[in-house]
């Protein structure tokens, strides 16, 4: 069963992160969009994510590693 992702405005994504003397205490700041993985895991082990219509499973591990696979 796949679900259906909506992804909610950057603003609210953003102001997910803690923040310490104005600076991002989480992922390290990118040139991209930035998302906590339990956004996209929302409490699966798994998610599937299309990209350029190819299907990719990201899956957490027990010791907390993330693992993209094709």
């Amino acid at each position: 069963m796949h679900t259906q992702l909506t992804t909610p405005p950057a603003s609210r994504m953003f102001n997910t992160f803690n923040t310490v003397a104005g600076q991002a205490a989480g992922p390290a700041q990118t040139s991209g969009l930035a998302l906590d993985s339990s956004t996209l895991l929302r409490g699966h082990k798994a998610v599937t994510i299309v990209h350029n219509g190819a299907s990719y499973r990201l899956q957490a591990t027990r010791l907390g590693k993330l693992i993209l696979t094709k």
